[in-house]
This record gives structure tokens, sequence and C-alpha cells, in this order.
């Protein structure tokens, strides 16, 4: 994910932004993993192989939710690992 995505991306479930970018790794400048946090409903989104996964709490997957938090843990603020 480019960074400048950040001025376009809001949070799928209370239209926040900007929304915090908390990278993980990084690769040739774009992120490659890493989580979006709205500060205004406290929902992180993860981003995997540089895809922003943004979808609305119905449509998510638990699995790849906690997958990413199990491969990131030691990267991410307790803000989403708390999650």
């Amino acid at each position: 994910m480019r960074r400048q995505m950040l001025d376009v991306l809001a949070c799928p479930e209370d239209r926040h932004a900007p929304l915090e970018l908390h990278v993980c790794s990084e690769s040739g400048g774009e992120v490659e993993e890493g989580a979006l946090y709205c500060t205004k409903c406290s929902r992180f989104y993860p981003i995997v192989e540089g895809i922003p996964v943004m979808l609305p709490d119905g449509l998510r997957d638990a699995e790849l939710d906690s997958g990413f938090l199990a491969r990131n843990r030691a990267s991410l603020p307790d803000k989403i690992r708390a999650r």
C-alpha cells in the first residue's frame, strides 16, 4: 500500500478520516504489512501483502484478523493488540 492512499481512505463503519497507519513491514517504500486504525471507533484494518482489508464488521474474516495479529504482535501498539 502506498502511503498516499491515506488521503483517500476512511473507516467503513463511521467514515472517519484520516486513519492512523502502523507499519509492520515495508518493501520498496510501500507498506507490505501493517494496520490502519480509526481513532473515532477504535477499529483496526489489517494491511496484508500490501492490500488494506477494509471491510465492515459483518464481512470481516476472523481467521485473517487473528493470523495478522499473531504475526505482527510485536510491531503493533497496544490499542490494536488488545483486540
